[in-house]
């Protein structure tokens, strides 16, 4: 998907009427080349949801918007998308919209999966610290059964990394799994399972946890530095006078500001060195069906802003831990479906081309936010835009 995707369609008189919204929905469907009658209001048949939710009494409701489009480099090629966003934030797609058009005039931005890789953390206990040396210099050797057992239960994933950490008189088994184009949690969980008890009878653990050292959906700076699911960085040039034109500041306003947000950051002592970023990410995953509880772990990261010596400003984002799946869990129906295809995430490649434009989401969206907190135009914005003026006629701009 790439070549010059047209404006998304607004009306400065009802942008919520029924005209409207079928404009898009249009431009939706020819951008993803298929129809889209979920988006459009089909209802899923309740047996969609088999293995997914117990008890059953019906599908939540949640708006759904698009902003860009947006325009990265990608390991595929340059894509230039429209991104589906399902949220209640009023200003926030308008904030993120604006961050690409930026992103999109400067034709700047790349974006990479730089590791790939789930791992899975479970823990082995013995009787004392010796047994448990002993179990780790084991461990080498059992490499080759490790990765056949992983293999007898997934045509996918492959064990990729094995690396026993002596903790006291427990044993940590660091299993990295790669997991093809699904997010590969259940995999994973399942060949660690198996890892783990193989290793727990040929060398006498007392006891053994599969999630022992529970990295599970929490921020983590385990996976901060090492890396989780899929690793990327998104960077870009943006040229001086595109940050006046677009967002009304300088290079060194956003430096500056960036400054002030890592004292603060130090402070709190978060994982989370990105401005909005579990906003944006959490409204793409409820959007194409992945598990939003892991936007804990998603959202953790680095931003880097510096004035170039030319004046321009470079902007980089990484994000070491993304964990989402183009196939599998809820991708594959309604909703969801429709939006993936409306990034054009399909085939070979697919889930680190998802990732990529996530992380060049990311970047759009903390830009925009940082040069609205640098102008003072954030409450207005949120006046204008957002829920404390609900049921007035829309200013699209």
């Amino acid at each position: 998907m790439s070549g010059g995707q047209p404006r998304i369609p607004r009306s400065r008189g009802d942008d919520y009427g029924k005209e409207s919204v079928a404009r898009r929905l249009e431009l939706c469907e020819q951008a993803a080349g298929t129809s889209l009658p979920h988006l459009a209001g089909r209802p899923v048949a309740p047996s969609e949801a088999r293995g997914k939710i117990e008890n059953l009494v019906g599908f939540a409701q949640v708006p759904l918007g698009i902003a860009g489009p947006l325009r990265v480099d990608t390991h595929l090629g340059v894509r230039e998308v429209f991104v589906p966003f399902a949220t209640t934030e009023g200003a926030m797609v308008a904030s993120y919209a604006r961050g690409m058009k930026l992103l999109s005039a400067a034709e700047t931005a790349r974006s990479r999966v730089v590791f790939e890789g789930l791992s899975q953390h479970p823990m082995l206990v013995y009787p004392d610290a010796a047994a448990a040396e002993r179990a780790r210099a084991a461990v080498p050797g059992l490499r080759g059964e490790l990765e056949a057992l992983t293999a007898s239960c997934t045509t996918h994933g492959r064990l990729v990394g094995v690396e026993p950490e002596l903790v006291g008189r427990r044993l940590v088994l660091r299993l990295v799994f790669t997991t093809g184009e699904a997010l590969g949690i259940n995999m994973a969980a399942r060949a660690a399972e198996l890892c783990s008890e193989r290793v727990a009878r040929e060398t006498g653990a007392e006891r053994r946890y599969v999630h022992g050292e529970d990295v599970e959906k929490r921020a983590n700076a385990r996976a901060l530095h090492e890396g989780r699911g899929r690793s990327v960085v998104c960077d870009a040039r943006v040229p001086r006078q595109l940050l006046a034109a677009h967002m009304r500041v300088t290079p060194e306003e956003l430096a500056a500001i960036h400054q002030s947000y890592q004292v603060g950051f130090a402070r709190l002592g978060t994982h989370n060195g990105l401005v909005q970023a579990a906003n944006g990410l959490a409204a793409v995953f409820l959007s194409c069906g992945q598990d939003v509880a892991y936007v804990t772990e998603s959202a953790t990261g680095f931003l880097e802003l510096a004035p170039t010596v030319e004046g321009d400003l470079h902007a980089c984002a990484h994000l070491p831990s993304i964990l989402v799946g183009a196939v599998g869990g809820g991708s594959g129906q309604g909703t969801a479906a429709e939006c993936l295809a409306l990034l054009g995430v399909r085939g070979a490649g697919s889930a680190n081309l998802f990732a990529e434009l996530l992380a060049a989401t990311v970047l759009a969206g903390d830009l925009s936010l940082l040069a609205a907190f640098c102008t003072h135009e954030f409450v207005a914005a949120h006046e204008r835009l957002g829920r404390n003026r609900p049921g007035g006629p829309s200013d699209p701009s």
